[in-house]
């Protein structure tokens, strides 16, 4: 896949980010219908076998879609692998990516070159998420198709950057495919996000709250209810920082203004966190602005 024909295949130019225990097939197969690619992350999929039952489904259903609605083709959808360490499901679940070919993969937490060959292998797409330029010029030269630049105020794990900076940096010297991530949660601020250089908008926390998210009703509650201010910026319950909401770290018993350090070395993408608590599970990632 080219960035024209992903560009081609879209009503809006939105790529739905993968959402930790949120994206399901009911939300992934909306939102494509709806003219936006729609993505999760294969870890939510558990155990093994639910994978290639998940992407089975989606395939079918969008494929019937697009033959009751010619006029209205659905957008392809998109598999987030993580790809750390301690990812022991990695190279199974790639292979399902490549067995189904998966149209488009996104891949955080680790560049492999053997990953994106083997996407490549049928024409399928690689976006990898970053928060730098170290790390974006590491994604191009290990073989990915196209960055993911996640800046300040991301959902989830974010980075510290201001967008403007990031996208201009990366604009300088990589002319490929770009999407965009930071509160974005509008037209305008898709429209934003396209003059700033970028793509793509990278949409996260507002399909939170939707009927198909697999989330509490608190939680989508939370995310309509909630401003910049609600937002506590940590690394305690991952080992990455990231952007949560206040209420469910007060709800978890601690304090959001008094939270320790976590060490990066101890993550595990396997038990899911550094603390009982869970995230995103107990502990609700959000961007600014979430759903404005």
């Amino acid at each position: 896949m080219t960035l024209e024909q992903l560009k081609a295949s879209l009503r809006i130019p939105v790529i739905a980010s993968p959402l930790f225990i949120v994206s399901n097939p009911d939300l992934v197969i909306a939102q494509c219908k709806a003219g936006v690619v729609g993505s999760f992350p294969a870890l939510n999929a558990r155990p093994i076998e639910v994978l290639e039952q998940w992407l089975i489904r989606i395939r079918d259903e969008l494929d019937a879609w697009n033959q009751a609605h010619p006029d209205r083709p659905a957008a392809p959808f998109a598999v987030n692998q993580i790809v750390h360490k301690s990812n022991d499901r990695l190279e199974q679940d790639v292979a399902l990516c490549v067995k189904h070919k998966v149209p488009l993969v996104i891949t955080s937490l680790g560049a492999r070159p053997e990953l994106n060959e083997a996407i490549h292998s049928y024409g399928g797409m690689v976006l990898h998420d970053v928060i730098d330029q170290f790390f974006a010029h590491k994604a191009i030269e290990k073989g990915a198709d196209g960055l993911i630049l996640v800046a300040s105020g991301a959902g989830g794990h974010a980075g510290k950057q201001s967008p403007f900076a990031l996208v201009a940096e990366t604009r300088r010297w990589f002319k490929g495919p770009i999407a965009l991530s930071g509160s974005i949660a509008t037209g305008a601020g898709v429209l934003a996000a396209q003059a700033m250089g970028a793509d793509f908008a990278y949409i996260g926390s507002a399909f939170i709250a939707t009927d198909e998210a697999n989330a509490k009703d608190s939680y989508k509650q939370a995310i309509v209810e909630g401003s910049a201010k609600d937002i506590v910026y940590t690394n305690l319950f991952t080992g990455v920082h990231g952007n949560y909401l206040r209420r469910s770290i007060e709800q978890a018993g601690l304090d959001p203004d008094q939270l320790p350090e976590s060490d990066p070395s101890k993550m595990n993408f396997n038990s899911g966190g550094n603390m009982d608590k869970k995230a995103w599970k107990d502990i609700w990632g959000a961007a600014l602005n979430a759903a404005s």
